[in-house]
């Protein structure tokens, strides 16, 4: 008889586990790896976010000039603010008063420039290059620029009013024209950036609509009121929340072109918020400063994110 087969089964031979990760459950690898990749992100913004937002909410509650330690004063850099200090109520409105000019004329001439870019034309990648690059320009040559076009004896805009007989003002000098003048220069080198958002806005909306409303004999403005407006409102809330938060942070401009002058004209939030902390100082003031403009924008957020209910409309 031949040879009966073995009955015993084969052994299993179990590879060595390898490594830390083999000690671990397989269930958590993904986990793990994923923690790994946004583990130095985590930290960054420790680092660089969250630790300096509770050393300036500490700082705001003290008397420090940044050489000496800190004395703990509470709330007394609050009361000071609010109820004694009168330069703080003319800082903040000054920049009331930039951001009601500079908002709504760059929200308009960025949905101009956005129909017209939206349109087909010749050269119209050229156009919608031109008036993003003074977004991208950097702040400190564009408002040298200006400071030179501002020049009240040469410089090249009252040269161009006096070939009509017209004496322009001193525009960065004068009490009445030189906030005029740094909304004017804002609004030049920042409507790039809101162009290009409601461009993108524009583009989304589907020709379907369009064609529905022709049929209908719609004209071009009732297109543009009834169609266009309304879609593009989601659009417009998030530059209007985007465009009150920088307004309230300029800084640049007005450090370049009048340094708050004349007379305080021009002296905004942001910049006595820098003179307190860099010139004066005073960094724990500062820091209360700092404190009471983001309740400020909070507020303004959390309000206009109640009222969009009124006038955003969602597909």
């Amino acid at each position: 008889m031949g040879a009966q087969p073995s009955s015993a089964r084969p052994a299993i031979i179990t590879p060595p586990r390898r490594g830390i990760m083999s000690a671990i459950p397989r269930r958590f690898h993904r986990h793990l790896e994923g923690w790994l990749f946004i583990g130095p992100v985590i930290l960054g913004v420790l680092a660089f976010q969250f630790v300096p937002i509770v050393i300036s909410m500490y700082s705001s509650l003290t008397r420090w000039d940044g050489l000496q330690p800190p004395a703990f004063i509470g709330l007394a850099n609050y009361g000071q603010l609010i109820f004694n200090d009168p330069f703080f109520r003319t800082t903040l409105f000054n920049t009331i008063y930039f951001t009601l000019g500079n908002i709504p004329l760059t929200m308009l001439l960025a949905l101009g420039l956005a129909v017209l870019c939206n349109q087909k034309l010749p050269l119209t990648t050229v156009f919608r290059t031109a008036f993003f690059i003074p977004y991208v320009s950097n702040v400190v040559a564009v408002s040298i620029v200006w400071f030179w076009v501002f020049k009240p004896d040469n410089g090249i805009l009252n040269s161009f009013l006096r070939l009509f007989g017209i004496a322009g003002p001193a525009w960065l000098t004068d009490l009445t024209w030189a906030m005029p003048a740094v909304i004017l220069v804002s609004v030049w080198q920042g409507v790039g950036y809101p162009m290009v958002i409601l461009l993108a806005g524009l583009q989304g909306i589907p020709e379907d609509y369009y064609d529905a409303s022709k049929v209908d004999g719609a004209g071009v403005w009732r297109r543009f009121r009834d169609i266009t407006l309304p879609l593009l409102t989601p659009t417009l809330f998030f530059l209007l929340i985007t465009q009150f938060i920088a307004s309230f942070q300029v800084f640049g401009i007005i450090y370049v072109m009048t340094r708050g002058g004349p007379a305080n004209a021009t002296s905004v939030y942001i910049y006595y918020l820098y003179q307190n902390a860099f010139a004066f100082g005073k960094l724990g003031y500062a820091s209360a400063m700092a404190w009471i403009l983001f309740v400020l924008i909070a507020a303004f957020t959390l309000i206009q994110w109640k009222l969009q209910k009124r006038w955003v409309f969602y597909e």
